[in-house]
This record gives C-alpha cells, sequence and structure tokens, in this order.
C-alpha cells in the first residue's frame, strides 16, 4: 500500500531500495552512473512509495527544472488567455508547469519578472507582450535560457516568434470585399509606431489592392485597442463615411470593428446592408456579438502550443533553423459584410 506522497522521503526510498540517500539521488537527477540493478529497485520503490521528488530541490542540483515561465501583459486579456491555455495543455503532455507574470505593460515589471524566472531556473521563457522593451530583448538573447517573443502588434523579426503573415491576411481580407464588389473601403490602423508594427505590412496590402481598383482608399487613425475606442472612432469618421459613401470598413482589430458597429447601431447605420465591417484577431467575442463579425483569425491557441514546443525541441537539441515560424492564415467569414447597395 502506497504512504502518503506528502510524507514519504527520499531516505524511505532509500531504505526500501536496499541502496544509499545518494544512489536515489543520482537515478533521479541521471546525474552518474548507477548499475541497471539498483535503478531498478529504485525505481521500483518510487513507484510504489508514491515518491514525488521534489522539483525545486531537484533543480538547485541538477540546474534544469520543468518550469516554463510565461510573463503576459495582461492575463485578462481574451487573446492572452488562449495563448497560456495553449502553452499549459502542451507543457502538460510533456511534463512541463508553468509560472506565470503579468506585467500590465511596465517595461520595468517585464525585466524584473524575466530576472526572476531566471533565479527560479526555468527551462524556458515566453514572453507575450504589447510594447517595444529592447533592454528585456537584449537580456534574452545574451541569456542561455530558450525563449520566445511573442508581440501582438511590434514586429520581432530578430527574436524568436510565432505569427501570422499579415501582409498575407491582409490581401485575404481586402480579395475578400472587392469580389463581393466593394470599391469605397476605408482602413482603420493603430496610429503609433507604424513603421515597426505589423501595420506597416497590413497598410501596403490595403494600399495597392486599393490601388488595383484605381480609387483613393481613406485610412483613419485610433489612438487604443478598446472597444471604447472603436465606438468613439464612429462619432469622429461618421461625416466622412456618409460623405464620401463609404460602403466597407476594414479595422486593425476585432474591438475597434465591434465599438465601431456598436456607434453605427446606435444611429441606425445597419451593418452589413448600409456598411461591411472586417476585424482582425478573432477575438472570443467576435462571434457572440450581433452581427457575428468577419475578420481574420488570429490562432492564439496554437500560437501557444506552437510556441511551448519550439522551447522544448531546443531543449531537446534540435538546431531550429528559422527565427520566426509562420502559421496558415484564415479569413472568417461571418454576418457582417455583403454586397454594397445597388449591385
Amino acid at each position: 500500500m502506497r504512504r502518503d506522497r506528502m510524507s514519504t522521503t527520499i531516505k524511505d526510498v532509500a531504505k526500501m531500495a536496499g541502496v544509499s540517500i545518494s544512489t536515489v539521488s543520482r537515478v533521479i537527477n541521471d546525474s552518474k552512473p548507477v548499475s541497471p540493478e539498483a535503478r531498478r529497485r529504485v525505481l521500483k520503490s518510487i513507484e510504489e512509495l508514491g515518491y514525488k521528488p521534489n522539483e525545486v530541490a531537484r533543480s538547485l542540483v541538477t540546474k534544469k527544472s520543468n518550469l516554463i515561465g510565461i510573463i503576459v501583459d495582461d492575463i485578462g486579456s481574451s487573446y492572452v488567455a488562449q495563448i497560456i491555455r495553449g502553452v499549459e495543455e502542451v507543457g502538460r503532455m510533456y511534463n512541463y508547469d508553468i509560472l506565470l507574470c503579468s506585467s500590465y505593460g511596465d517595461k520595468e515589471a517585464e525585466m524584473r519578472f524575466v530576472q526572476l524566472l531566471m533565479q527560479k531556473q526555468v527551462a524556458g521563457i515566453i514572453m507575450v507582450s504589447e510594447i517595444l522593451n529592447s533592454e528585456v530583448l537584449t537580456y534574452l538573447d545574451m541569456s542561455k535560457v530558450p525563449f520566445i517573443y511573442l508581440n501582438k502588434y511590434y514586429n520581432v523579426l530578430e527574436s524568436p516568434t510565432v505569427a501570422i503573415n499579415n501582409r498575407e491576411a491582409s490581401d485575404k481580407v481586402m480579395k475578400h470585399l472587392i469580389d463581393e464588389g466593394h470599391k469605397r473601403i476605408s482602413y482603420v490602423t493603430q496610429e503609433k509606431d507604424v513603421e515597426l508594427t505589423i501595420e506597416k505590412q497590413k497598410l501596403e496590402s490595403y494600399r495597392e489592392w486599393i490601388s488595383s481598383i484605381n480609387e483613393s482608399g481613406i485610412v483613419f487613425e485610433v489612438d487604443g485597442h478598446n472597444i471604447s475606442d472603436g465606438y468613439d472612432l464612429g462619432e469622429r469618421i461618421i461625416d466622412t463615411l456618409l460623405e464620401k459613401k463609404i460602403t466597407a470598413v476594414y479595422c486593425c482589430e476585432d474591438e475597434i470593428a465591434l465599438g465601431l458597429i456598436n456607434y453605427f447601431y446606435d444611429h441606425n447605420i445597419r451593418v452589413p446592408e448600409d456598411i461591411s465591417v472586417v476585424g482582425y484577431g478573432d477575438i472570443s467575442l467576435a462571434s457572440y456579438y450581433r452581427p457575428k463579425l468577419t475578420t481574420i483569425k488570429e490562432p492564439y491557441y496554437d500560437i501557444g502550443a506552437v510556441s511551448i514546443r519550439r522551447i522544448l525541441k531546443v531543449l531537446q537539441g534540435e538546431k531550429i533553423e528559422e527565427q520566426t515560424l509562420v502559421l496558415p492564415v484564415q479569413l472568417i467569414e461571418r454576418d457582417s459584410t455583403s454586397k454594397p447597395k445597388n449591385i
């Protein structure tokens, strides 16, 4: 009969196996050679007693741990939760646990958490950030701990990351709208650091498609990432949309698109009958709002899962050639787009 796991010690395992404590330690940590017979007896005793090694103490000896550190911008964000779920579920398959820290966009907090995780001797670090923190990136690059840097807004091409092809994604949106018959299409972009962010690729695609149908596009800028920011944007741009007879608005984020749809609803502008709206991201709310939002799917769960698999491959000694792992792009067609009127 097994003893309580919490009360079983390495001394109990050594006594049952008829070996020294140091021999048990060597088997557990795989640190020095042990005879096959002694190893068999130790492993059998561990199983029968239900002994679980203290992972913290073990990491101090082996300089390794079965811990993956995750630093996120905000644990309350829906896309962050999906990334964490992907990391956690794959990690569990390989007997890795996670240590989770939330920086709330504070550069000093990001650095402090990176250093803390290093002290905990984590096997790898996954950072999910919405700011550009070059100091942290330099620190991670100089460390010997494998890491993945995920950023929803900024291009991080010089660091290991997992992402989608934003140019291809934007091409899919524009082709979809133009195929439906839209010509007067507006794009809503984030105004901050455009040259450094994924917005650069999306804007280039938008402008090239607009040029291809001999139209002049209208780009609106928004400073914020929330549904309320999208609603406020509607109040600023409504007169221009009506004057220019815009039939479709392509938004850089789902939250902005949902806020804009709310504004239209409050002002008796029907989506998609009067104007089509497309988002970007496929957050959970995109399929719950009415009309359901047509959008680009950013596969956040898969991004988390692929991130930890990449770290585990590095830990196993596999050589990774590409810094950026690119996942497939998918346009989710729902109810917020249709053919424009009179077509």
